[in-house]
C-alpha cells in the first residue's frame, strides 16, 4: 500500500500543539518504521478500494493512537520493578557515598566490653564494598528504568565515574564497560585509605565523592515523579512556575497601586518583591531538574533563556538581578526595593513574556516524556527506555 507520507505529517502538524513532536521522527520513515507501524495498525487483507475510501478516517485513528501511545507508554514488569530499584536505591547510595565522607570512617574503632575493635582500612574497605555493591544497584536499575528524570543524573554520575576512572584504579576500583563497578581490596590497602578520603573529600566541592553526592542528591529531588510520564515532575512545575511569575511580572495587576499610612498612592513593593523572588526561584529549579536532559527540545529552550538572560545582564543588574557562572540568578532585594518599579513593569513587560514563552515550552516539552519514549525501532515498535543516555556504556 502507497503511503502519501508527506500529506500524512502536514495533517499531523495541524492537529494540535503536542503532535508538533512527530516531525523529529522524520529519519524514522527511512528506516521504514512507521511504514510497518501503519500496517499493523491497518491489518492484513484490505481491499485497496476499502483502504482508499477509508484511508482518511484510517490515518487519524492510527495518529491519534500513536499519539496517545506516545504520551502513555506501556511499561512492562520488569520496567516496573526498575523504576521501585532506582528509587529506593538513590537514598541507600547515598548513605554509602555519606560513610566514605565521614571522617570517622578513617580512625580507628577500640575495642569496647572485651570486644574486638576495627581498623580504619578494614572500616574503609567494608565502606567500600558497600559503595561498589549500591553503585552497581543504581546503574543496573537505571538501564531498565523510565523515571527520566532521575535516570538523566545517574547516566551524569557514571560520566563522572568514567572521567575518574584512572584515579579509582589507584584504589582498587575499576570501572567495566557496561559502568559498572569492580572493586580490589588487596589494592586500596595498598594504596592507603588516604587516597580514598581525598577521593571521597566532602571539604572539596570538585571530588569524585562531592560530585557524585551532588547527582544523587538531584537525583533524589527528581524522584518525586513517579515516572516520566507524571506531569507534576520537578522540571515541569518549575518551568511553568516560572511562566507564571514572568507572566506576572509584566502584567499590569502585579503594579497596581494602594494607599500608603500617609494617604499616598505607592507600589505595592512586597508583593512585587515576593513575585521577583518566587520568578528566581523558579528560574533555578527549572535549570536544576531540566539542565540535564537529553531532550532537544528542553535544551533549546533552556538555551534561550540563557540567552535571552545574558542579552539583558545589566538591566537585570540595575534591579537587582545577577547570574552567577554556573547560570544561576539572585536577587539583592535591598536593589530592587529601592528600583522605579515603572521602569521594572516596562522591563518585563518585554523580558519576563518572553522569558514565559520559552518556560511553556520546557514545560511541554517534559510533560509529553519526549524523555521517556524517543523514538520507533526499525520494526516498528515504540522505544520506551529511551536508554540512548547510557549509550557509553552498553
Amino acid at each position: 500500500m502507497s503511503q502519501n507520507y508527506s500529506q500524512m505529517f502536514q495533517g499531523l502538524s495541524s492537529s494540535g500543539s503536542g503532535s508538533n513532536n512527530f516531525l523529529a521522527d522524520y529519519a524514522s520513515l527511512k528506516s521504514g518504521s512507521y511504514g510497518r507501524l501503519m500496517k499493523a495498525y491497518y491489518g492484513s487483507g484490505s481491499s485497496s478500494s476499502s483502504v482508499s475510501s477509508g484511508s482518511k478516517a484510517q490515518t487519524n485513528n492510527v495518529l491519534e493512537r500513536i499519539l496517545e501511545e506516545r504520551r502513555n507508554p506501556k511499561v512492562s514488569e520488569d520496567v516496573k520493578e526498575a523504576n521501585a530499584n532506582l528509587t529506593a536505591g538513590i537514598p541507600t547510595l547515598k548513605n554509602a557515598v555519606s560513610t566514605l565522607q565521614n571522617e570517622n570512617t578513617y580512625t580507628d574503632t577500640p575495642g569496647q566490653n572485651g570486644q574486638n575493635g576495627q581498623s580504619a582500612t578494614d572500616k574503609v574497605a567494608s565502606a567500600m564494598k558497600n559503595f561498589v555493591s549500591q553503585y552497581n544497584d543504581v546503574v543496573n536499575a537505571a538501564k531498565q528504568s523510565t523515571l527520566s528524570n532521575k535516570t538523566a543524573y545517574i547516566a551524569n554520575m557514571m560520566k563522572t565515574t568514567k572521567a575518574n576512572a584512572d584515579k579509582l584504579s589507584e584504589i582498587g576500583v575499576t570501572v567495566n564497560k557496561n559502568g559498572t563497578l569492580q572493586f580490589n581490596e588487596a589494592t586500596m590497602k595498598s594504596a592507603g585509605i588516604s587516597k580514598v578520603q581525598e577521593m571521597f573529600s566532602s571539604k572539596d566541592s570538585m571530588s569524585y565523592g562531592s560530585t557524585v553526592m551532588s547527582r544523587l542528591q538531584f537525583a533524589g529531588i527528581a524522584a518525586g515523579a513517579t515516572d516520566s510520564t507524571d506531569k507534576d515532575n520537578t522540571a515541569g512545575s518549575s518551568a511553568a512556575s516560572l511562566k507564571a511569575d514572568g507572566e506576572a511580572l509584566a502584567s499590569d495587576k502585579l503594579y497596581e497601586k494602594i494607599k500608603g499610612k500617609d494617604g499616598k498612592e505607592t507600589y505595592d513593593i512586597a508583593k512585587i518583591l515576593s513575585t521577583a523572588k518566587s520568578f528566581v526561584s523558579n528560574y533555578n529549579g527549572m535549570f536544576d531538574a531540566a539542565e540535564s536532559s537529553t531532550n532537544s527540545g528542553v535544551l533549546a529552550n533552556l538555551a534561550k533563556i540563557r540567552e535571552k538572560t545574558a542579552q539583558n545582564a545589566d538591566t537585570l543588574k540595575q534591579f537587582g538581578f545577577t547570574v552567577d557562572e554556573k547560570g544561576r540568578m539572585k536577587l539583592d532585594e535591598d536593589v530592587f526595593k529601592k528600583s522605579d518599579m515603572s521602569k521594572v513593569q516596562k522591563f518585563f513587560k518585554d523580558y519576563g513574556s518572553s522569558i514565559a514563552t520559552n518556560a511553556s515550552l520546557v514545560d511541554y516539552y517534559t510533560t509529553t516524556k519526549a524523555n521517556a519514549a524517543n523514538s520507533y525501532t526499525a520494526a516498528g515498535a515504540y522505544n520506551v527506555q529511551g536508554s540512548s543516555r547510557f549509550a557509553d556504556f552498553i
